[in-house]
C-alpha cells in the first residue's frame, strides 16, 4: 500500500467515526533522506498558501490532487527568528474528537492509543515534515503549522505533550502533540520544521532522539541530561533480529547475519518479565540511512523486520 493510499484510508476513518485515527500520514524525511527536499521562498505563515484566501484543504480529494506541493520542501526565504517562537505551555486538554481511536491499523500494523503521556520514555529515530502539509488538516483536524512547537506520534493521545530530546547534542524542545505518525516502522516521532530545527533534526532530516511524555498536572522538570554529555558515549543505533527463549536459536540466527557481513552481531543475555531472552541485535550502526540499509537486507534473507533500538 502506497504512503498516498495509507492518507486517503486514515482520512475516510476520520470522517467516517468520530475519534478515528489519522487524516493523513506524512513524513517524507522518514521515508528518504532530507535531500529530497527542496527550499522555496515563504513568508512567516507559508507564503501564498495561508494568505490565499481561496486556499481551502479539501480532505475528500484525492492525495494525488490534494497538496498543492508534489514534494515536501523547506523554507528557503524570510522565516522567522526561531529563537525568539515561544515553546508550547503544557495544559490540561481534552481529547480531541477525531485521531483518538483505539487500536487502530495502518499498513497491517495494529497500534493502540495511550490512556496519557504520564511516565511515556522512548528512544528511537526522530524524522520531520515541511511546507507542503503546511496549512492541512492533521489527524486531530487542527491545521498543520510548521512554525508551530508540534509532531506526529502514533500513540501518545491527541492533543498530549512530550519533551524531544537530541541525543547527539543534548538540545532539547517541548512539543504538542496533535498529529498521527510517522508510519515508516523505524521512526518514533515526527516533527514540524521549527521543532526539527531547534534540535537540530534539521537539515539531515532524521536524528536520535528521546521522546519523554508530559503531565500537564504535574510541575514541569528539567529533563535527564542525554547519553552523550553523562557518560561521553555517543548513542548508537541497533537492530534488534529477535529475543529467543533458546540460545541456539539466537546464535543460528545471529551466525546468519554475521555471514551477510551487515556489521557487529551481539547476543545480549537479559531478562523480560521473569523470562530469560536471548536479544539478537546488528550495531552499532553508523547513521540512520545505513540502519534503512540494513533493515531493507535483513527482510531480504527471510527474516522479520528488525526493531530499532538507540542505546
Amino acid at each position: 500500500m502506497t504512503r498516498a493510499a495509507v492518507v486517503a484510508l486514515l482520512l475516510a476513518c476520520a470522517f467516517a467515526l468520530a475519534g478515528c485515527s489519522g487524516a493523513k500520514t506524512k513524513s517524507p524525511a522518514s521515508q528518504s533522506s532530507a535531500r529530497e527536499y527542496r527550499s522555496i521562498p515563504t513568508d512567516r505563515r507559508g507564503g501564498s498558501r495561508s494568505s490565499d484566501d481561496n486556499f481551502r484543504d479539501d480532505t475528500n480529494r484525492p492525495q494525488s490532487s490534494r497538496y498543492r506541493d508534489n514534494d515536501d520542501s523547506v523554507p528557503g526565504g524570510p522565516a522567522p527568528d526561531i529563537s525568539k517562537l515561544v515553546e508550547p505551555v503544557p495544559k490540561v486538554e481534552p481529547r480531541a474528537l477525531y485521531g483518538n481511536k483505539s487500536p487502530y491499523s495502518v499498513l497491517g500494523q495494529s497500534y493502540r492509543v495511550l490512556p496519557s503521556a504520564r511516565g511515556y520514555v522512548e528512544r528511537g529515530i526522530a524524522s520531520f515534515y515541511g511546507n507542503k502539509f503546511h496549512g492541512y488538516k492533521t489527524s486531530s483536524l487542527e491545521n498543520y503549522d510548521m512554525y508551530a512547537f508540534t509532531a506526529a506520534s502514533k500513540t501518545l493521545p491527541l492533543p498530549s505533550y512530550a519533551r524531544v530530546t537530541n541525543l547527539q547534542n543534548g538540545k532539547s524542545v517541548v512539543v504538542r502533540i496533535n498529529d498521527r505518525g510517522p508510519f515508516h516502522q523505524d521512526r518514533v516521532i515526527d516533527l514540524s520544521y521549527v521543532a526539527a530545527v531547534k534540535i537540530g533534526i534539521w537539515p539531515k532530516g532524521t536524528g536520535l532522539v528521546e521522546v519523554r511524555g508530559i503531565d500537564p498536572g504535574e510541575p514541569m522538570s528539567e529533563p535527564p541530561p542525554p547519553t552523550l554529555v553523562t557518560t561521553g558515549h555517543a548513542p548508537g543505533i541497533y537492530l534488534q533480529v529477535g529475543a529467543f527463549s533458546d540460545p541456539a536459536n539466537a546464535e543460528r540466527v545471529a551466525q546468519r547475519l554475521r555471514l551477510a557481513n551487515l556489521g557487529q552481531v551481539q547476543v545480549v543475555q537479559s531478562d523480560v518479565n521473569g523470562r530469560h531472552v536471548s536479544r539478537v541485535r546488528v550495531g552499532p550502526l553508523a547513521d540512520v540511512e545505513r540502519a534503512d540499509d540494513v533493515t531493507a537486507r535483513i527482510e531480504d534473507m527471510g527474516l522479520p523486520r528488525p526493531q530499532v533500538a538507540v542505546d
